[in-house]
């Protein structure tokens, strides 16, 4: 039997109010049972430590994403400390840069970043980073703050990229989009990196697998992220899971 950890699920996103309870009772048959859950902005801190506290298994993450930039305020950062130590976080996140949507001011969300690793490495806790055409700044900036861990999660970057954040420490995270044929940089990056350094995740609702294109994604599809890495790496599916769940577990101490 599978034991998989998808270490990075929106699960509290409304897309799953209607049938939430089935969708972990999905997730759990095929074998993922357990699930990391980053927040997004302030708003959504209370929903997802809701989460957590009715699900075993859901581990939480506390952050101010790029993406809804326009949400966040100066007094959510002075916010975030009490969270971490209060509410159970496993980490600090969804955190980041996105330069591929117009309108995101780069340099407040340069600001919200590296405060927020600050944050991370003061409390000893992982970062979840979110990256679009960002990758170069976000590798200088781990390394300029550096003593910090973590992913960057759904990556896209290169090789040489991932090898640099191997060399900081941080693991990168797989998913859907590894499933797509066209998808020749991921599948270089996946079918030569090193195991230690291999998250799998979702990203759910978001980022289905080519099979599912145009659906709602959920964590038990993530065996297909699971059967697409293995065949890549030539190994068995037993093998790549084992390991990318011990990776999860030590990463977030879980």
């Amino acid at each position: 039997m599978l034991d998989l950890i998808d270490t990075h699920a929106h699960l509290d996103d409304r897309s799953f109010d209607d049938d939430r309870d089935e969708m972990f009772a999905r997730s759990a048959e095929a074998g993922v049972r357990r699930w990391i859950v980053p927040a997004i902005d302030r708003g959504n801190w209370d929903k997802v430590e809701l989460l957590s506290a009715s699900r075993k298994g859901v581990s939480v993450a506390f952050g101010l994403h790029p993406l809804f930039l326009f949400n966040h305020q100066d007094a959510h950062l002075d916010e975030l400390p009490g969270w971490l130590d209060n509410h159970g976080a496993v980490a600090v996140g969804e955190i980041g840069l996105d330069f591929y949507v117009d309108g995101l001011d780069p340099e407040r969300q340069r600001e919200l970043f590296v405060r927020q690793l600050h944050i991370a490495r003061e409390h000893d806790l992982p970062v979840i980073v979110h990256a679009r055409r960002a990758f170069e700044e976000v590798i200088h900036t781990l390394r300029r703050v550096g003593g910090l861990r973590g992913v960057v999660h759904s990556f896209s970057g290169s090789e040489e990229q991932a090898r640099q954040l191997f060399d900081l420490g941080f693991h990168i995270g797989i998913g859907g989009p590894a499933t797509y044929d066209r998808a020749h940089r991921i599948h270089r990056v996946v079918t030569d990196m090193p195991l230690e350094w291999l998250l799998l995740e979702t990203d759910a609702p978001d980022q289905p697998c080519s099979q599912r294109r145009g659906e709602r994604n959920e964590p038990a599809y993530m065996l297909d992220v699971l059967r697409t890495v293995a065949r890549l790496r030539g190994e068995s599916e037993e093998r790549v899971a084992a390991r990318t769940t011990a990776n999860a577990l030590a990463l977030f101490r879980l």
